[in-house]
């Protein structure tokens, strides 16, 4: 809940601004005592606290200290008479998301207010990935080259430098990168994601770096960009070779300058990031092509990870089966599954275009569709068929998750038919269910015997 918190030792501004800011729909709360004020703070969860400086138990300075050092989310927007350039600074330098001017302006307030809500819950996201990549997202593996990516990785992460990531779609360029960020000087900041090829060129620009209201059809309200949002943490620009060459040319520019211009603005805001990026492109063909800046190359390529497909690392496929599968069957509340060894090295023979990602994908359709502790060779093969009962030709033929099993099922159930001369006492056996069944499965799906 995106709780707003007052601490100003005026009655009537607490009301005012409360009066404004629950017309925007946000719940508000206030204190006219900077001690109390700061008890209610720790003692609930706030998304915003608006706090003025001169108050007499206790200066707004000291309670934003007090707030930072406990590792708050929250965003503090400093609210003050006494609006003089030294005040703002020590703000700033105590960690402040911004400073208003008394008398308040409705605008500046609902404006710096919205923005504030949104880096804490950012930062709130962010934490929450965290902890979930923590269980989650290890990067698993027992190959040399994995081993070597990871000795990568723990020498690259304290050092405050720019990493290129390299692989095909799915190898896992996102876990890496997250990684990295882990185990870094920023952990504790904020790790922005931006996929570059989801988002239309006319609006990555405004995506990456801001815009200032009215600066382009659309542009009703101000905007923080991602650059802005990542300070003093990490930016991923994920797919960057899909970038186009006016929005390369301003993230050269932020590189080099250590500022950025919000679209529509002229005013430098200063941004310590650290830039981590991703492609599945070769982006020395691209510069061959004019679709990408040498130089920024140059710039984002200071340390190279090249991630190899899954089909180049087959001793690691074991591992990841075993993880996906505790995994899967724990999430869908299913018995742990057992995969035979007959079936594992059918799963390392296949090619895996989509790789890590694929991978995990089909061990969850097995999970979900094979009721069994443990999963055979036989009970899989239709799923990975290339006839006419292909896993892709089902997936694309089905509009619903039931029509996918169900096709599935029909495709599962007439390879074991096949496969037992049509015997059904034979059948019923290997699917280990009764004849009954098999007949009513059968009708269900309308399978007659070939001719």
């Amino acid at each position: 809940m995106n709780t707003i918190l007052i601490i100003d030792d005026e009655k009537e501004i607490c009301e005012s601004i409360k009066m404004i800011l629950e017309y925007e729909d946000y719940p508000v709360e206030y204190s006219n005592s900077s001690k109390a004020g700061l008890e209610k703070f720790f003692a609930n969860e706030f998304a915003c606290l608006l706090l003025d400086i001169q108050m007499p138990e206790m200066s707004g300075f000291e309670v934003l200290k007090r707030i930072k050092e406990n590792n708050s989310n929250a965003s503090v927007i400093i609210i003050s008479a006494h609006g003089s350039i030294e005040n703002a600074i020590k703000a700033t330098k105590l960690g402040a998301f911004d400073f208003i001017e008394k008398p308040i302006d409705r605008d500046k307030l609902l404006i710096s207010v919205r923005n504030a809500v949104d880096q804490y819950n950012l930062l709130t996201e962010n934490k929450e990935i965290k902890k979930s990549l923590q269980a989650e997202g290890e990067i698993l593996g027992d190959s040399k080259v994995i081993k070597n990516i990871l000795e990568i990785i723990d020498r690259v992460a304290p050092i405050d430098t720019r990493v290129l990531i390299t692989g095909e779609n799915g190898t896992g360029k996102e876990l890496v990168a997250r990684a990295i960020h882990n185990k870094s000087q920023r952990k504790d900041k904020p790790f922005i994601e931006v996929n570059c090829a989801a988002i239309p060129n006319e609006l990555i620009e405004s995506e990456l770096f801001g815009h200032e209201k009215g600066s382009f059809t659309g542009a009703i309200q101000q905007r923080i960009g991602k650059f802005e949002l990542a300070n003093k943490g990490t930016i991923f620009l994920d797919e960057v070779g899909d970038m186009s060459l006016q929005a390369q040319a301003k993230v050269l520019r932020a590189i080099e300058d250590g500022k950025i211009e919000r679209v529509g603005s002229t005013k430098k805001i200063v941004v310590d990031v650290r830039i981590i990026s991703a492609t599945n492109k070769n982006l020395k063909e691209e510069i061959e092509k004019g679709n990408f800046r040498e130089d920024l190359f140059h710039r984002l390529n200071v340390i190279p990870i090249q991630i190899p497909p899954l089909r180049e690392r087959i001793e690691d496929i074991q591992i990841l089966i075993s993880h996906f599968a505790s995994d899967i069957a724990a999430r869908h509340k299913k018995p742990a599954v057992r995969f035979s060894e007959d079936t594992i090295r059918f799963l390392q023979s296949l090619s895996w275009s989509g790789n890590v990602r694929e991978l995990r994908n089909a061990i969850e359709r097995i999970i979900i569709l094979i009721d069994k502790k443990e999963i055979s060779k036989k009970d899989i093969e239709f799923l990975f068929s290339t006839g006419k009962t292909s896993l892709g030709d089902i997936i694309d033929t089905s509009n619903s998750f039931q029509e996918f099993k169900d096709k599935a099922e029909k495709a599962f159930i007439i390879k074991q038919l096949k496969a037992n001369d049509w015997n059904i006492s034979k059948t019923a056996e290997v699917l280990d269910i009764q004849r009954s069944h098999l007949y009513n499965k059968m009708k269900k799906f309308g399978i007659e015997k070939e001719e």
